[in-house]
């Protein structure tokens, strides 16, 4: 099968860009013809918060071949994209959508080809995490140019079926990210991050954004007695000054670490050595990558009911999800988290469902779906 992959992949880097090269990676590892079509410009630099759009020295990218022809603010580019994907004859077209800045280029595109091919828009948020009013419209927009699309998580496929009542869809969990490194011996990763090794160490781990609730952690921190301590490792969007505040101002000062820059792949296996658990404090979420790397490390994890944590941590038994989302919830979730006898019982846990979160078992769905239900 020919199939074309929509998508930012290498030289961006990120989260979508890393789930579609491994997408494109497993498709061509069961013998399917595959093309990436790559953005020429992702996002404008005035629009972009972060330090970079681009893979650094240090990350551990896969390096997908790509055309790079869409400009996400050049409406001629989006024609280019068309006539090179056409070009291509493929039999799918699977596009990566996350954000409604892309759809102008995403829906001219898809409007394009869906009469050539199928179209599949895989879904990481339909509704970002901070909307606007445009966001809806503008979603409904491209999905109307779709013929099916692949959702990983119960909120992302509410979303759809709220926006799109007649969507044909398949759901699958995040698969793990497992490319990072394997996990290294957790004393010489404390000395690396000059963390107490006699104190029970919580990450926070990825960028920093408002709804994922930092400050909940921080003040969570409060409520901890002196063998534990934070480890936060992360860019920060936006302005990190209130965390800091937060930080100072908190009994537990001297037992919160910040690491507040993008931190780099082969970075990540000290990082994730280090912590005994990851704490995901959110407002709002849809799934996260965040947790496919923490499998990868068997790290347990905790999080507030939100987005699909209840199936990706509490169902399989590889965390707990707190009954609320506040900083004392957060506090208790982490002493009963880190009790001895839990932690046993979510090792065990962890490696069974490490099986289920393969790559193959997407790409197996995948093609069932485009072969018999569209």
């Amino acid at each position: 099968m020919k199939i074309a992959i929509l998508s930012p992949v290498y030289p961006y880097r990120g989260g979508i860009a890393q789930f579609s090269a491994m997408l494109y990676t497993q498709l061509q590892k069961e013998g399917h013809e595959v093309k990436a079509f790559n953005f020429s410009r992702l996002y404008p630099d005035f629009l972009f918060p972060g330090k970079t759009q681009y893979v650094e020295e240090g990350d551990r990218a896969i390096k997908v071949d790509s055309v790079r022809s869409l400009d996400s603010i050049n409406p001629i580019s989006y024609c280019k994209t068309v006539k090179e994907i056409k070009t291509f004859a493929p039999d799918v077209l699977i596009i990566s959508y996350w954000m409604s800045f892309f759809v102008p280029g995403y829906a001219h595109i898809a409007n394009r080809m869906k009469k050539h091919c199928k179209v599949i828009t895989l879904i990481h948020n339909a509704i970002p995490h901070e909307p606007r009013f445009f966001d809806k419209p503008m979603a409904k927009l491209l999905f109307k140019q779709s013929h099916g699309f692949i959702v990983m998580s119960d909120t992302v496929k509410n979303d759809l079926e709220s926006l799109c009542n007649s969507a044909k869809y398949i759901q699958n969990p995040h698969p793990l990210y497992n490319h990072f490194g394997k996990k290294q011996d957790k004393e010489k990763a404390h000395q690396s991050l000059a963390l107490d090794p006699c104190k029970k160490t919580l990450l926070f781990f990825g960028l920093i954004r408002d709804y994922k609730g930092l400050d909940l952690l921080i003040e969570a921190m409060s409520k901890l007695d002196e063998s534990y301590q934070l480890l936060i490792a992360g860019e920060c969007y936006g302005n990190y000054d209130k965390y800091q505040i937060l930080i100072e101002a908190s009994p537990a000062c001297k037992r919160i670490y910040s690491y507040n820059r993008y931190i780099a792949d082969n970075e990540i296996p000290v990082f994730f050595s280090a912590a005994d658990a990851l704490i995901l404090p959110y407002r709002s979420a849809t799934q996260s990558g965040v947790v496919s790397i923490a499998y990868h490390y068997n790290l347990p994890m905790l999080s507030t009911p939100v987005g699909d944590f209840q199936h990706s941590i509490a169902d399989p038994g590889t965390g707990i999800v707190v009954p609320e989302i506040s900083s004392q919830a957060i506090a208790q979730g982490i002493k009963d988290l880190l009790s001895p006898e839990k932690l046993l019982i979510i090792a065990d846990n962890i490696e069974k469902e490490k099986a289920v979160l393969s790559w193959e078992s997407l790409t197996k769905k995948l093609l069932h779906f485009i072969n018999t239900d569209l």
